[in-house]
C-alpha cells in the first residue's frame, strides 16, 4: 500500500482552539479589523475587540436561554458577518454549532434539527423562520428561535456575572469536545452529521496557517462568499480568525465582481465554477468585441508561460505585452490585489490552473471532505503541481488502497457520525484509516491526484471502467456549458447530459443573430458548439471511454430543483431518475 505522511506538523497545546485563538488576538491586537460587512457602497470594519464583545453578549443570551455545555445550537442562514459572531458565541457558551444551508427544505430542516437535538435555532430572516415553522410542531426539543436580520444580536450590555460565566465556559473547552455537526450533502438518503471536535479545528487551522504563511498572515484580507454551512468555509474562517486575516462578507454571488472591486482581497477561497465563469465570460466578451483571436492567443501564452519551467524569449515577450492588454484587466475583476486563491470541492482542470497562474493569480487546488475538516490536501505557493490537489496538511497521512481508494489518518479526521455507530465503524478500517470513497493516485512527494469517486466509476457493458470527472471537467470548460453528467453504467457506450449557461447563452444568441423565437436546443450552430465541446473532452480519454452521444436538457441543474447539493455537486441518482426518459431515448430503454 502506497503511503505518505506530510512533515512539519505543528503540535497543538491542550488549551488551544479556534475560540481561544480569537480571544488572544483581542488581547494583543484589539483595534485591528477582524471582520467587515457591506453597508451601501463600502465595507465597514469590526475590530477584534468589538467582535469579541459582541460574541460575549450573544453567548450570554444563549446561556440566559438555558443552553448548557454540550448542547447543540443550529444556524439556518446564508453567509454573513453575524454567522461568524454566532458561531464563536455558541462555542463561548460551551455548546456545539449545527449548520443548516439556507436552501434547505422544511423536511431537511426537520431532519437536521431532530437528529442533532438542537435546543436553539438562529434563522436568518422571517422567510427562513417560516420554513422552520412548517415543521416546528414535531421539534419540541427546540426551545428558542432567534431572528438575525433586524435584531439586536450582540449589541446589548452585559453584566460582570454573565461575562464571568461566559469566560468560565470558554476556558473549559477541551480538544475532545464537540465543536460542530456538519451534515453531509446527502446525494442519496438522509445526510449524516459529521462530528468535528475542537481538536480537529485546532489541528487543521494551526497546521494550515503554518503551511500557508503567505496567505494566513496579519494584514491580509479575504472575501467570504462560500456557504459557512460547509466545512471548507468553516475551516478557512477559523484559520483567518486565529491568524489575523481580515474577513469581508459578500452579499451574494450576483454581487461578487462589484464587491471584489470594493474590498480588494489579497486572496480568496472558492470553487472551480467561479473561475470557469470568469474565464468563459472574458472569452465571450472578447469574441463579441471582435477580439476573440487576441484573447485566444493571450490565453495560450499564459498557459505556456505557466507550463514551462523556463519560458523562452518569445513567450516572455508576448507575456509582457498581454499583461498590459489582457491579464491586468482580468486581475481587476478580482479587485486588482488578488495573488492567491484556494480552490476546492471539485477539480479545476489543468488548463485553467495554468491559465490563471499565467495571468498572475496562483490557484492553489486542495481537497478534503467534511469528515476530514475540509483542508486535508492543498498546494503550497512555493510548491505547486497543477492538476493535483497538493500534499497533505502537515501531520496528516495518506495511503492508496488496493482498489485505488484514498485513505486518510491524522488530526483532521472526524471522530464519527452522530447517532450512527454502524456508519462510523464502516468508515474506518482496523488500522484506523478513514476510507474517503474517492479514488486517486499518489506520487513520491505526496502530491495527490483525484481520479474519481468509487461509487461514481462507470463500468460499461463491455467492462470498461470510466471516471466521469475527466470528461465532465473538460466539458464544463466550454463557455456555453453550465453543468453536465456523464452516463453509461452497464450500457454499451458513454453518453452525457448537458445543461446550458443562461448568461453566456443569451450573449452568444445575440451575437449570432438568433431571435427570441429560435429553438436553441435544435439550432445547428449551437449543436456545432456542443459537439465541439464533446470532441475536445474526448481528447482526454481512450476511444472506449469517449462520449458517443449527448442530450441538451431543457433547464439547468440547480440546488432548488434538487439536481445539485449546496456545494454544487451533481446528485447523480436524482438526475438519473428525473431524466430517465431522456436516458432511455439514448439507449433505447
Amino acid at each position: 500500500m502506497r503511503a505518505y505522511t506530510s512533515p512539519g506538523e505543528v503540535r497543538i497545546a491542550p488549551d488551544d482552539n479556534g475560540l481561544r485563538a480569537l480571544l488572544e488576538r483581542a488581547e494583543t491586537h484589539p483595534d485591528v479589523a477582524a471582520l467587515a460587512y457591506r453597508d451601501g457602497d463600502r465595507f465597514v470594519d469590526i475590530s477584534t475587540a468589538d467582535a469579541v464583545r459582541r460574541i460575549t453578549s450573544i453567548a450570554a443570551a444563549l446561556i440566559d436561554a438555558g443552553v448548557q455545555p454540550g448542547d447543540r445550537v443550529a444556524v439556518f442562514s446564508s453567509t454573513r458577518v453575524e454567522y461568524t459572531l454566532i458561531q464563536f458565541a455558541v462555542w463561548a457558551s460551551g455548546a456545539a454549532l449545527v449548520t443548516i444551508y439556507e436552501t434547505s427544505s422544511p423536511e431537511q430542516v426537520e431532519w437536521i434539527m431532530r437528529d442533532s437535538g438542537s435546543v436553539v435555532l438562529f434563522c436568518e430572516n422571517d422567510t427562513l423562520r417560516s420554513v422552520y415553522e412548517e415543521v416546528a410542531s414535531v421539534l419540541p426539543v427546540c426551545r428558542s428561535v432567534f431572528i438575525i436580520e433586524g435584531g439586536e444580536l450582540g449589541k446589548g450590555p452585559i453584566d460582570e456575572a454573565r461575562r464571568a460565566e461566559v469566560a468560565r465556559r470558554s476556558k473549559a473547552i477541551t480538544h475532545d469536545d464537540l465543536a460542530m455537526l456538519i451534515y453531509t450533502s446527502g446525494t442519496t438518503g438522509n445526510p449524516k452529521g459529521c462530528e468535528l471536535t475542537h481538536g480537529n479545528f485546532a489541528f487543521t487551522s494551526r497546521n494550515v496557517i503554518a503551511a500557508l504563511p503567505d496567505l494566513f498572515k496579519p494584514g491580509n484580507s479575504t472575501l467570504v462568499f462560500l456557504p459557512l454551512a460547509h466545512s471548507f468555509a468553516q475551516t478557512v474562517q477559523i484559520g483567518c480568525a486565529a491568524a489575523g486575516v481580515r474577513m469581508g462578507y459578500a452579499t451574494g454571488m450576483q454581487n461578487l465582481v462589484e464587491e471584489f472591486s470594493m474590498f480588494h482581497p489579497r486572496w480568496v477561497f472558492s470553487v472551480p465554477r467561479v473561475f470557469e465563469k470568469v474565464y468563459n465570460g472574458a472569452k465571450l466578451k472578447a469574441d463579441g468585441e471582435g477580439k476573440g483571436r487576441i484573447f485566444d492567443m493571450a490565453a495560450n501564452v499564459a498557459i505556456g508561460y505557466s507550463s514551462q519551467t523556463s519560458p523562452n524569449l518569445r513567450t516572455r515577450v508576448l507575456h509582457a505585452v498581454f499583461d498590459k492588454l489582457v491579464y491586468g484587466k482580468l486581475r481587476e475583476v478580482f479587485g486588482g490585489e488578488l495573488a492567491y486563491a484556494i480552490s476546492g470541492a471539485a477539480a479545476l482542470g489543468e488548463r485553467l490552473g495554468h491559465f490563471f497562474r499565467g495571468i498572475g493569480l496562483v490557484v492553489l487546488e486542495g481537497y478534503g471532505l467534511t469528515e476530514t475538516t475540509a483542508a486535508t490536501f492543498f498546494n503550497r505557493p512555493t510548491n505547486v503541481k497543477i492538476g493535483t490537489v497538493g500534499q497533505p496538511t502537515p501531520g496528516m497521512s495518506v495511503a492508496i488502497g488496493g482498489d485505488g481508494e484514498v485513505l486518510l489518518r491524522g488530526g483532521c479526521v472526524f471522530r464519527g457520525y452522530w447517532n450512527s455507530p454502524v456508519a462510523t465503524e464502516e468508515a474506518f478500517d482496523g488500522d484506523g484509516w478513514f476510507h474517503s470513497g474517492d479514488v486517486g493516485e499518489l506520487d513520491d512527494e505526496g502530491f495527490l491526484r483525484i481520479t474519481g469517486r468509487k461509487k461514481e466509476i462507470l463500468v460499461t457493458a463491455g467492462g470498461k471502467n470510466v471516471a466521469p470527472a475527466v470528461l465532465e471537467d473538460r466539458l464544463r470548460a466550454h463557455p456555453l456549458v453550465s453543468q453536465c453528467m456523464v452516463i453509461g453504467d452497464a450500457k454499451p457506450f458513454i453518453s452525457v447530459l448537458v445543461t446550458l449557461d443562461s448568461e453566456t447563452l443569451h450573449e452568444w444568441a445575440r451575437r449570432n443573430g438568433k431571435s427570441d423565437e429560435t429553438d436553441l436546443a435544435t439550432d445547428p450552430d449551437l449543436i456545432a458548439q456542443i459537439e465541439s465541446a464533446v470532441a475536445d473532452a474526448n481528447k482526454a480519454v481512450s476511444k472506449a471511454e469517449s462520449i458517443r452521444q449527448y442530450r441538451i436538457l431543457p433547464g439547468d441543474f440547480t440546488i432548488e430543483g434538487g439536481e445539485l447539493t449546496p456545494t454544487l455537486k451533481v446528485k447523480r441518482s436524482f438526475v438519473g431518475n428525473k431524466y430517465r426518459a431522456v436516458i432511455d431515448s439514448i439507449y433505447g430503454g
